[in-house]
This record gives structure tokens, sequence and C-alpha cells, in this order.
């Protein structure tokens, strides 16, 4: 269940709407399922319905003409509760029984209390219900219902678990603020996909990956088309920015404009400038790989696919602060490789980013001392320009885009140890956007693998078999009956030309991460391999082969086969 609350002035107005049609024609069956005292009446049920509303009006509204102007302004308190699709349907009796507890427990009409304030509970569907109640008590004091949104979104969950409903995730109030109805309705007379709120949302978010200062900030802001504010102090010093979308006016033809903090949480000025003061602060010895600045859109996805698999441990491993900076930063990197991606991935990344969005953010203080590599493989990845998805650039995304799903995965595990429902749902959603664009962009990197695996002498079948089983006992059969087998014998071909001792490549492999659980084994271990070993992510095929490579019929392992595990360094080339 799901509860909305709101503040008002107008009693007349909402019993109004209550008892009415709808916007859309959408109330049917308008009735009272519960009152303060249980004879308030009930329009739905009275032969004169427009005198029942207006006796009901007077009725809630007496202690506020009574309390005059120590009455609150907005003095209507309304709150709508809602079943989701799913649930199974609930009598009016159940639905009364949520009413009494949800505004006894915010404070509107405590139990036992005889000066509660005055409210009514309509039913006009069957999914939800609407409290109406003027905020003044019997005594003619303001209610005290501090809070109440959280008192009764509690509430509202453990009458989920009585009824046997859907148990809502719940938030920590570090979302972002959603559009509002009116913004909704606006997008959809405008045919437009998104409101302009969420559309500055995901743009300012692209803007802040991988930036380095403000002035960069502020030019991509303005570079992606926006219309920009500064808010100057007399001393000159800037202390904050609205943005807004030029085709985005009022009703007198003014832009509209929003503030980064109204648009999410960790878009605000200040919080903006806590990813650049701290990482351009001398930082601790880093023993994690520091890459060169990449110079092509395939260099910065290697160069991504380092930082993101270092970031994997440290979430897993590191304290709090560090844990939440790498996850941070890797929404940073999920927003630069959306912006450019290629057209086949590009709206599963960019759906990722938009789920992801919301595990980036807890109560718990990121520290972005830490998540230098994230941010500046975000960087690269926006400077480096978009890719096309074919071959190098194609492979690269593949590979890249395979990490992210282990990062969200860790992010998800990270946040439901802390508690943080929404953030750990929002992560498994990314990752599951993530798989998608995956298998869009692996597709045609694999295949080409698969073939040139295909291609290979039987005998380097047969060895590279004996090295999968040596090396991964429990796993090695199902990898070698995968359709990926071949990919797997081509990359470990190719790791054995470049000087690793494959053997104990593979055994290293096995342990960074489990494998069961992999869609496909050989598929994951080829980009491992390809990642571990720092080889291209892209194999072309060669212009000229072998005749013995042209004309040998391709060959899966036996079952008989067998092989000895390779001894030497684990992923090191073999002097």
């Amino acid at each position: 269940m799901i509860a909305k609350i709101t503040s008002g002035k107008n009693t007349a107005k909402l019993i109004a709407y209550l008892y009415g049609p709808g916007k859309a024609n959408e109330h049917t069956d308008p009735h009272l399922v519960a009152s303060w005292d249980g004879f308030a009446p009930d329009p739905g049920r009275s032969p004169d319905p427009c005198h029942a509303k207006e006796q009901l009006v007077q009725a809630l509204d007496l202690r506020v003409k009574q309390a005059g102007n120590r009455a609150p302004e907005q003095y209507v308190w309304h709150c709508s509760i809602r079943a989701a699709p799913e649930d199974h349907h609930l009598t009016d009796e159940d639905w009364a029984d949520v009413a009494r507890r949800v505004v006894a427990v915010t404070g509107i009409a405590p139990d036992g209390d005889p000066d509660g304030c005055r409210w009514v509970a309509v039913r006009h569907a069957d999914d939800h219900i609407h409290i109406a109640a003027t905020k003044v008590r019997g005594d003619l004091r303001p209610a005290r219902h501090w809070n109440d949104y959280l008192t009764a979104d509690k509430e509202l969950a453990a009458i989920e678990k009585e009824y046997g409903l859907r148990q809502v995730v719940r938030g920590d109030r570090t979302a972002a603020k959603g559009p509002t109805n009116a913004e909704r309705r606006k997008a959809e007379r405008l045919h437009r996909g998104r409101t302009p709120r969420e559309e500055l949302r995901e743009t300012v978010r692209r803007a802040v990956a991988g930036a380095d200062s403000e002035t960069e900030f502020f030019n991509r802001l303005a570079n992606a088309g926006l219309l920009i504010r500064q808010r100057i102090a007399p001393s000159g010093d800037l202390l904050g920015y609205t943005v807004a979308l030029p085709s985005d006016r009022n009703k007198d033809g003014r832009p509209i404009f929003y503030s980064g903090s109204k648009l999410a949480p960790d878009l605000s000025l200040p919080r903006i400038r806590h990813r650049f003061t701290d990482s351009q602060r001398p930082a601790e010895p880093d023993t994690r790989t520091d890459c060169p600045r990449a110079d092509s859109p395939a260099a910065a996805r290697r160069a991504a696919t380092q930082a993101a698999w270092e970031a994997v441990s440290v979430i897993e491993q590191g304290d709090d602060a560090t844990a939440a900076s790498e996850i941070a930063a890797g929404g940073e990197v999920l927003d630069a490789l959306a912006k450019t991606s290629a057209a086949a991935t590009r709206q599963e990344l960019r759906e990722a980013a938009v789920a992801f969005e919301r595990a980036s953010r807890s109560h718990i203080r990121a520290e972005h001392l830490h998540d230098r590599a994230l941010r500046k493989a975000a960087r690269d990845l926006v400077y480096s320009g978009p890719v096309l998805g074919r071959g190098e650039d194609g492979a690269a995304t593949a590979m890249v885009i395979d990490t992210l799903i282990f990062l969200a995965i860790a992010a998800a595990n990270w946040h439901s140890k802390h508690q943080h429902a929404q953030q750990a749902a929002a992560a498994r959603q990314a990752a599951d956007h993530l798989r998608a664009a995956y298998r869009q962009a692996a597709a045609a990197p694999l295949t080409a693998l698969r073939q040139q695996g295909r291609a290979l002498p039987a005998h380097h079948h047969r060895r590279h078999a004996a090295t999968v089983r040596a090396a991964l006992p429990e796993l090695a059969e199902k990898a070698l009956a995968e359709p990926g087998w071949y990919g797997l014998a081509a990359t470990l071909s190719e790791a054995e030309r470049a000087g690793y001792e494959t053997g104990a490549l593979l055994a290293e492999i096995a342990e960074q991460r489990e494998l069961d659980s992999a869609g496909s084994i050989s598929d994951v271990l080829v980009w491992r391999i390809r990642r571990t070993a720092g080889l291209p992510a892209h194999t072309p095929s060669p212009q000229t082969k072998p005749m013995s490579m042209v004309s040998a019929r391709p060959t899966r392992p036996s079952a008989s086969t067998a092989g000895r595990r390779p001894t030497g360094p684990a992923g090191r080339p073999v002097r």
C-alpha cells in the first residue's frame, strides 16, 4: 500500500472531487466507509446528495470556524491510500480499518482521544480510499501530525503483512522528487515521452559524469542546450543554479526552471562540489590500476572495464563510505556509457542508468576521494566519443557491460545488507537492463570468436579442453557443452600466444567470483580472460590462415580427454 498526504484550505472543493465523477469518469459508486464518529452524512447514500455534501462540509469545518484565526492556514488534511494492482479485493470494512489505523498513528485522531480531528474516508474505486480531515482538534488546537507520512507508511507496512498484501519496497527519503500530476498531464498533452523534470535530471546527471570542475560542468549543460541561471552572492560567489528546457514554458511564455536539488538530492551545487573537491585532494597510495587517458572509444571501454572490476571488490570488502562512493561513481560510468553507446544498446543502457540512479544515493555519506578510477573512466568515455558498436568498439562495449552487471549486483547486495530496500531493488533492475544490453552488444563479437574457435585444429580443441577440465573440474563439462566453447577455445589460444600459462590463468579467474549462476560459463570466462590478461576485446579474423586451420574439422572435446594442471605464476607470462 502507498499513501500520499497533502494539505489544502478548501474542504468543499475536496469533498466535491471525492464524490464527483473524477477527471475522466473514473470514480464509481463514491461512498463513505468510515468517519470520526460513525454518523457523518454520506452523500453517496443520500437521496439528496447536494444537501448531504453541504452537511458533511459544515460538520468537517465546524472546529475550524470555532478556532478562527488560531486554525492553520492549510487546515485540510488529505491522505489517499492505494493498494497494489495484484492485491486481493478489500471490503469496505477492511478499508475502514485501514483508515482508522492511519488517522490514529499520524496524530489526526489518536486512539482514545475524544478531541481528535474530524475525518471521513471515502471510497470511489476498488483499489483505494481517500481520507479527508480538518486539522483542528476538539480543544481547538492544531493537530499534532508531525512526520505523518513516515508514520502512515510504517503502519501500512504492518497492514500489508496482516492482510496478506504485496509488501511495497519502502525508501529512506533519499529518492529524487517525482513529477507532479500536473507535469505528467502537460507532458501527455504535448505528446512528450517524459516530463521536463525527468529530462533535465538525466541531462544534468550526464553533465556531472566524469566532470572535474564547475566550469566543465556548466559548459556541458550549455552544450546540451539547457537554459542556465546561476545564483550569485554579493561577494561574487556562486551559490546555486537552475536549469530549464527551452521548449518548456509556462502560460506566460517564460521558461520553467528547476534547481539541481529539486531534480535530485545529489544534484545540488554543494553535493556536486563535494565530488570535485574530494577528487582533487591528494590521494592516499592506491595500488589499483592507473590507466592512462584513453585515446579511443574502445580503449576507454577497456579502462572502464578494469576500473569497474576493481570497484566490485571495493564495494564487497571496503568500508561503507568508500563503497558508497564507488556505487555513486558507477552511476556516472553508466551515464557516460549510455551517452556514447551505439543505437543497438542505447535504450537498454539508458534504462539501466535511470534505474541505477536510485541505487547511487543513500544516507551513508560517500567519500569521493576513493572513486577516482571510476570517475576518470566516465570522463574518458565522454571525451573518447560515441561508438559504432562494431569490431573492437562493439566487443569492448560487451566486455564493460558484462563487468557493470557484476557492479550492479554488488551494489544490490551492499544495499540489501544495509536494509536499503529501494536502492537494492533499483540496482537489481539496472542489472536486468544491463543483461539485455549485453545480449545485444555481445552477439556479434562472440559469434566472431566462435567462428575462429571452430577453425582451430582438432588437437588445439583437445589441449584446451584438458586445460579447462584440470582448472575447473566441477564446471568443465557444462562449459565444454555450451555453444560458447569455441569462443573460449579461441580466447585460450590467444592468451597462449600472448605468453600466458592458460591453466594457471583459468584457475585464478575461477577464484575471482563464482561461476555456477552464469547463464553461459564459457562466455563469462571469455570476458574474464580477456580482461585479466589484457587481451583486446575483439580479435579480427586473420587475413591468411595456415592450411591446417582451414582444413581442420572442428572437434568438440570428448569426455575421456584428460590433462594435467599446468604450473607457473597465475596469469603471468611464462619467460
